[in-house]
């Protein structure tokens, strides 16, 4: 069992915020889904995460750029990147800011599920 389990979901896709809470619960994971980079700040509460599930591409906003400014701000929160645009230059930026796992969308949902476990298996 996963010492800290609430995974906190950012994209400003409503439809798949909503299906990855679902899945996300399905798994037995607290899923806290957030619409925007801002929206996640204002939350805060990064110690009770296991990790954050980021879209790269927020309306407006860069997931990557976020990952930045947290991990500038001394946020240790493990971020799974997710994205519709996948591409080279996103691939290497994600890789370059730390991630744990990059998904392109459409992905299987036992990928996201795996990777959340490798990371949340490393935070007991």
């Amino acid at each position: 069992m996963f010492a800290r389990k609430s995974i906190y979901v950012v994209d400003d896709d409503s439809s798949m915020r909503r299906s990855m809470e679902r899945l996300l619960r399905k798994h037995g994971f607290d899923a806290v889904a957030f619409e925007s980079a801002g929206a996640l700040l204002r939350y805060g509460c990064f110690e009770e995460a296991c990790c954050i599930v980021l879209d790269i591409n927020l309306d407006g906003e860069s997931g990557i750029s976020l990952r930045r400014r947290l991990a500038s701000e001394g946020t240790t929160v493990p971020v799974i990147y997710i994205t519709g645009n996948d591409c080279h230059a996103n691939q290497a930026a994600a890789m370059q800011s730390g991630c744990a796992a990059y998904l392109a969308k459409p992905f299987a949902a036992s990928a996201l599920i795996d990777s959340i476990e490798r990371v949340c298996a490393k935070d007991v």
